[in-house]
Order: C-alpha cells, then sequence, then structure tokens
C-alpha cells in the first residue's frame, strides 16, 4: 500500500531547521530511520484511527517532535522515542475522538463518511508468489486488519509495538507510558484474543 504522500521527504530540511542535528551523516542517519519506520508507524496509527488522514497527521507530527526534541540523541534510542510519541499523539487522538463523539451523541448527529475496508497488507513481500499464495496472503491481512481493530486500544498497542515492532517490554512500557507488568498483561489479552478470532489465520 502507497502512503498518501511522502512522510520522510516533508523532515529533509528540517534538522538544518532545527540546530539539533548538525553533521551530513546525522542527518542522513535521521532521514535513513524515519524512512524505515514511516510505513509501520502509518499502519499502526491507520489501524487505531481508522482513517487515512487522521493517521497521517500523528506520523508526521511524532516524526517533527522527534526531530525537533532528539535529534541529537543516539541512533538506538530513536525508535523506543519514537513510538513513545506516537503512542501518545494516538492516546490524545482516542481522547478527543470521544469527547466528539459524545457530542455528537448528544446533538443526534453521526459521523460523516463511511468505514474504511483497506485490509492490512502483507508485511514482507514474496518472492513471485503463487496466486494461492497471494490469495491466503490477502485473507490473512484482512482478517488480521479487523481482528486488531477490536481490541481495546491498550492491547492493540502492546501487541503491534511488541509482535510488529519487535520492541521490548522495557521499551514498549516506555513508549505506552505504563509498567511493564501492564505490558506483559495487555500483551497476553491481546494474543489471546487474535487467536480466536484468527483461527486458522493465526501464524
Amino acid at each position: 500500500m502507497a502512503l498518501p504522500r511522502s512522510l520522510t521527504s516533508a523532515y529533509s530540511g528540517q534538522c538544518s531547521l532545527s540546530g539539533r542535528v548538525s553533521t551530513l551523516e546525522e542527518r542522513r542517519a535521521l532521514d535513513r530511520f524515519l524512512a524505515g519506520v514511516e510505513r509501520r508507524a502509518f499502519r499502526m496509527a491507520q489501524i487505531a484511527t481508522g482513517h487515512d488522514d487522521e493517521a497521517l497527521d500523528l506520523v508526521q507530527e511524532a516524526m517533527l517532535k522527534l526531530v525537533e526534541r532528539y535529534g541529537m540523541r543516539t541512533e538506538a534510542e530513536w525508535g523506543p522515542l519514537f513510538h513513545r510519541i506516537l503512542q501518545s499523539k494516538i492516546r490524545d487522538w482516542y481522547r478527543r475522538t470521544k469527547v466528539r463523539s459524545r457530542w455528537r451523541l448528544w446533538l443526534g448527529r453521526d459521523e460523516d463518511g463511511g468505514e474504511m475496508d483497506d485490509p492490512l497488507e502483507a508485511i514482507a513481500d514474496t518472492v513471485t508468489p503463487s496466486a494461492d499464495h497471494q490469495l491466503q496472503t490477502k485473507e490473512a491481512a484482512a482478517a488480521l486488519d479487523a481482528a486488531l481493530k477490536t481490541l481495546p486500544l491498550r492491547q492493540q498497542q502492546a501487541f503491534l509495538l511488541r509482535a510488529w515492532e519487535e520492541l521490548d517490554v522495557d521499551q514498549t512500557a516506555a513508549a505506552m507510558g505504563c509498567s511493564e507488568g501492564s505490558v506483559k498483561t495487555h500483551y497476553f489479552r491481546a494474543v489471546h484474543t487474535l487467536r480466536t478470532l484468527l483461527g486458522n489465520h493465526w501464524p
């Protein structure tokens, strides 16, 4: 799935503008990090919000904050810091959305537009896949996309950060702003629910 517009290119000059990343090597390293994380970050935000534009805005805000505040940190620190920023942005979005939803219900109004039904693409591309394999991958991706959207936000965050981004428990706790015990609980419940919902599609 192609992103609606380039994310990383929006920050190609941000390093020099901020004054926090001065060398060409550091700037290139940060650009590589942003380019490497943008697609997964967008899908993570898209699953959480259900909207392309909302997801894109959240990822852009997280990238900008990372560059402005943490550009001079080591490359090893950028991943956990970025995901902490992004998850904070997603939680803020949820809070704002809940407030707006309460007002819409009280005023008797409904959402504008329909829900997205684009399936979650396979994370890794395969080499010359067969038609059967493509169909199975598409079905599994659609099932995973639908199952993830049924999870409570905290379980969704824990699963995506642990299983998709491969953060450890400590890094996930930092990104989610909770204890390691909470991460383990949310992740366990998410895996249990997903295994039940996905059935034969469970890897």
